[in-house]
C-alpha cells in the first residue's frame, strides 16, 4: 500500500483528491494539509510514502517548501499544478527542485477532466512511489544548478551533417537541463521528444535556451536541423525528421497517440532511422514504459550509433533499460558521461 500526504490549500481539492485515490487498492490517502508547515508536521509524524503538493498556497508556496523539504527530508513529490502560464512555469520550476512529476489541474472538475486527470495521477503515484529520491540529501538547492556551459569546440566540419535525437519522459526535463546546457556551441542539429503537454514544451524549451549555448526552441513545421540549434518536440504534436536535398528539416503533425504519448519517442526515432540512418546518434533518457525502444533498434540497424541513460542516474530506469534490453542501445551510460560520449563518437564517425 502506497501512503500518501495530500499538501493543497484548497478544501475541496483536498476533499476530491482524498476520495479520488482512496478508490485505488494500491493508494491508502493518510493525511491532508492546507498549507506547507502544516504538512511538514504531517510528514515527520505520517511518514508518507508520497506527497501530492499544490504550488499556489498561503504562508509558504510549493516551490519554497520543495527546496526546503527535499535537501533535508526527500520524499517523491507529484505536482498537482494549473495548465495556465504561470502555473507552468512554476511547475517546470518545481521539477528543478526536486518534483518526481506533475498532472494538471482540469478546467473543470465536471466531466471526464477530472477524471482523466484523477487516473493520471493514481499513476504517476505507483511511479514515484519506486523512485530513489535520496540524492537530494546530499545536494543543496545553492549547488545543484551551478550550471558551467562547455564553450569549448568541436572543431570538426564533418560533423555538421549528424543529427543527435533524444526520447525522455518521468525525470527527463532534469537530465535534459543538465545536459544541453553543457552542449558546446557547435553541436550538431539535436532534436528532442520530452513526454510534456503543450505550453510546457514551449516554456521548457525557452528555459533550456536561457542557460545553453546553443540555440533552443520548440519545433516547428519546416525548421531545418543545423549546427548549434537544438528542437523540442511541441506536447500535443508528434515530431518527425526528414530530408528535403542536403538539409534535415522536421515536420510537426497531428495523429493518435503512439505507446501512449503525443509526442512519441517511437515516431521520431523511427523517422530518424528512415531519413537519417549512420548520420545519426540516438539517447534514450529516464523514463517511465517502453515507448521508442523498438524505434532505437530500428536506429541501431540502420547505422546509428544509439546509447541509454544508466539505471544510477536515472529517475526512472523504464525507457532506457527497454531500449537497452531489446538491443536498440549499444551500452548504458551515467548522465554525467553522456556528452563527453557523444562527443566521442562523433569524432569517429566518417
Amino acid at each position: 500500500m502506497i501512503r500518501v500526504l495530500i499538501i493543497d490549500d484548497s478544501a475541496f481539492a483536498r476533499n476530491l483528491l482524498s476520495k479520488g485515490l482512496q478508490n485505488d487498492t494500491e493508494i491508502e490517502v493518510i493525511g491532508v494539509a492546507p498549507d506547507a508547515y502544516i504538512g511538514r508536521d504531517k510528514i515527520v509524524f505520517l511518514k508518507p510514502d508520497v506527497i501530492t503538493l499544490d504550488i499556489e498556497m498561503p504562508k509558504m508556496d510549493g516551490i519554497a517548501f520543495l527546496k526546503r523539504l527535499m535537501p533535508q527530508y526527500p520524499l517523491p513529490v507529484i505536482i498537482v499544478s494549473a495548465l495556465a502560464e504561470p502555473g507552468a512555469r512554476a511547475t517546470l520550476e518545481a521539477l528543478e527542485y526536486g518534483a518526481v512529476d506533475f498532472v494538471l489541474k482540469p478546467s473543470s472538475i465536471i466531466g471526464s477532466g477530472f477524471k482523466d486527470m484523477l487516473e493520471d495521477l493514481k499513476n504517476k503515484i505507483k511511479i514515484a512511489s519506486q523512485v530513489d529520491v535520496t540524492k537530494w540529501k546530499r545536494i543543496t538547492t545553492s549547488n545543484y544548478y551551478h550550471l558551467k556551459v562547455n564553450n569549448a569546440s568541436l572543431a570538426l566540419d564533418r560533423t555538421t551533417d549528424k543529427v543527435i535525437a533524444i526520447g525522455a519522459s518521468t525525470g527527463g526535463t532534469t537530465a535534459l537541463r543538465k545536459l544541453v546546457s553543457n552542449f558546446p556551441p557547435d553541436m550538431p542539429g539535436t532534436v528532442i521528444v520530452q513526454h510534456m503537454p503543450p505550453t510546457f514544451t514551449k516554456l521548457f524549451a525557452d528555459k533550456l535556451n536561457e542557460i545553453s549555448a546553443v540555440q533552443v526552441k520548440e519545433a516547428e513545421t519546416g525548421d531545418r536541423i543545423v549546427t548549434g540549434r537544438v528542437l523540442v518536440a511541441p506536447g500535443d504534436k508528434h515530431l518527425e525528421v526528414y530530408r528535403s536535398g542536403g538539409n534535415y528539416l522536421v515536420r510537426c503533425k497531428d495523429g493518435e497517440k503512439v505507446n501512449g504519448h503525443k509526442p512519441s519517442v517511437e515516431v521520431l526515432f523511427n523517422s530518424i532511422a528512415q531519413n537519417v540512418g549512420s548520420n545519426a546518434i540516438g539517447i534514450m533518457l529516464t523514463g517511465m514504459g517502453r515507448d521508442g525502444a523498438d524505434a532505437m533498434l530500428n536506429m541501431k540497424n540502420k547505422g546509428a550509433r544509439t546509447f541509454a541513460q544508466d539505471e544510477a542516474t536515472s529517475v526512472v530506469f523504464g525507457m532506457p533499460k527497454e531500449a537497452y534490453e531489446c538491443g536498440g542501445a549499444e551500452r548504458l551510460i551515467p548522465l554525467d558521461s553522456i556528452n563527453s560520449v557523444i562527443i566521442e563518437t562523433l569524432r569517429k564517425m566518417k
